[in-house]
């Protein structure tokens, strides 16, 4: 991973084997950024994608091998519990243009994934909802 910061901005380049959730994880804990958004775009080839059923309040995760292009990754930073926190949303593409989304749950880069940090000056954490079964942001 290669990044440079401008103000309020990172520039993050990952490279072919790395996990773009943990590794832009590890990056804003690094950078000790609490609030913010990630916008990206790059190449997967195993990625496991998930939606969230709100009948059953569980996750059903899909895992995607082969070749998908990330077009595009969107998603917010927080904190929970004195963490970082991530909430990341992906749409993968696949050969046949065949396109599948979801709460990004985990992705290898297989070529490069760049993306954009906005750090936003402040904080905002996160606490499990009993009702809703997820961990929603609290102000």
């Amino acid at each position: 991973m290669e990044y440079k910061r401008f103000d309020n901005k990172v520039i993050v380049r990952l490279d072919k084997a790395e996990e773009i959730v943990e590794t832009l994880k590890q990056l804003c804990t690094k950078l000790n950024i609490k609030l913010g958004t990630i916008s990206g775009i790059g190449a997967t080839d195993k990625a496991i994608i998930g939606l969230f059923d709100m009948r059953t309040k569980k996750y059903h995760s899909k895992e995607l091998l082969g070749d998908h292009e990330i077009a595009p990754l969107h998603g917010n930073i927080s904190t929970m519990n004195g963490e970082t926190y991530l909430h990341l949303h992906a749409n993968l593409c696949n050969a046949e243009h065949k396109s599948f989304g979801g709460h990004l749950n985990s992705a290898v880069v297989s070529a490069t994934f760049e993306g954009v940090i906005e750090i936003i000056n402040g904080e905002i954490d996160r606490k499990f909802d009993e009702n809703i079964q997820l961990n929603l942001l609290t102000f």
